[in-house]
């Protein structure tokens, strides 16, 4: 089969094309014949390699995979080859303590598609049966994959750790990506005001349009004043964060009085400043976030079905041109998701 596959670590040029051997599904297992995969930032961090992060190479890419069931491994009856289906990103053990309680992706063992194990990138993949839902008819197999790793993130972040609640307001850092465009459309769901904030009049005006209620370009203005002024200086009740060290500081001045501020990542840096006085004197919470359990895929395919939320394709491309598709997404061109397709 052809894969897209880093061996070593560098810029987009280093991802090649290759022709390597079909794998096939063992015990408990499933082949699924890839029918589009979007990629995400984890993918540019795995080929460009982060200090101390230990990336096994060579690792093929991509978690947000749909495709239709091409063969079952031994033990597999439930399931029908040539259903189609969405992949959930994660694989555990499926036999600890935090497996069985349905914490899945708290497991010791967890990995991530594309990260700690082979991804979609490719013209076949194996996955655990249990990572595979059925993919709702109304979904294309383009939007279908467009709906996985950072809405599941981004439905963990902000009703499992944040929790939450209708009436309260949300600033939503960095509008354009898979993460926080899912973050907005979850947030009104949820019933929250939304404050989002990204780097150019074109994005603030798509993040209008799937349900910021206030937007703000952090390049012309000081975003934390801003939030304070439509807040009437009360502060924003939860902060979804993942730019890391170029915001961090400023989104927890953000933060009202038992405010709190949920981080997925740090893509601008790992370091950051935090003023204690403040999290002690206000009540206010750092939470951390990766990921979310098998059992949250499965509700947030159910919503999908039923149209509330909405895919953001930003374009379409080719297996042949994932160094360009790196590439968009390293200059930030993105609004929502590049799905490629085998």
């Amino acid at each position: 089969m052809r894969a897209a596959i880093v061996r070593e670590h560098g810029g987009p040029e280093v991802i090649r094309v290759e022709e390597i051997p079909t794998p096939e599904p063992g015990p408990g297992e499933v082949a699924v014949r890839v029918r589009a995969c979007a990629i995400n930032h984890l993918d540019l961090w795995v080929r460009r390699g982060i200090p101390g992060a230990g990336f096994h190479l060579p690792r093929i890419g991509g978690a947000d995979i749909a495709g239709e069931i091409a063969a079952l491994g031994p033990g597999v009856d439930d399931v029908a080859v040539g259903a189609p289906v969405m992949v959930a990103p994660g694989v555990s053990c499926g036999r600890c303590e935090r497996c069985v309680a349905g914490l899945d992706h708290l497991c010791a063992r967890y990995a991530i598609l594309g990260e700690g194990v082979d991804g979609g990138l490719a013209e076949r993949v194996v996955v655990p049966r249990a990572n595979v839902v059925p993919k709702p008819e109304r979904l294309s197999w383009t939007d279908a994959a467009a709906l996985s790793l950072p809405w599941l993130t981004a439905w963990h972040m902000l009703v499992a750790r944040a929790e939450l609640r209708g009436g309260e307001t949300i600033l939503v850092h960095a509008a354009g990506s898979g993460v926080s465009s899912a973050g907005i459309q979850i947030a009104r769901f949820l019933g929250a005001r939304v404050i989002a904030t990204a780097g150019s009049d074109a994005k603030l005006e798509r993040a209008r349009a799937i349900g910021a209620d206030e937007v703000i370009n952090y390049k012309t203005e000081d975003f934390a004043a801003r939030v304070r002024a439509l807040t009437a200086k009360r502060g924003a009740d939860v902060v979804l964060e993942h730019v890391g060290g170029e915001t961090f500081e400023r989104s927890m001045r953000c933060l009202a009085r038992a405010g709190r501020l949920v981080t997925c990542g740090a893509t601008t840096g790992a370091a950051a400043k935090i003023d204690l006085r403040h999290v002690f004197f206000k009540s206010q919470s750092i939470l951390g976030s990766t990921m979310g359990s098998k059992a949250e895929f499965h509700q947030l395919v159910r919503l999908y079905d039923r149209g509330i939320f909405t895919p953001l394709v930003d374009r379409v491309l080719p297996l042949d041109a994932i160094a360009d598709a790196h590439a968009a997404l390293e200059r930030r061109e993105v609004f929502g998701k590049v799905v490629l397709t085998p």
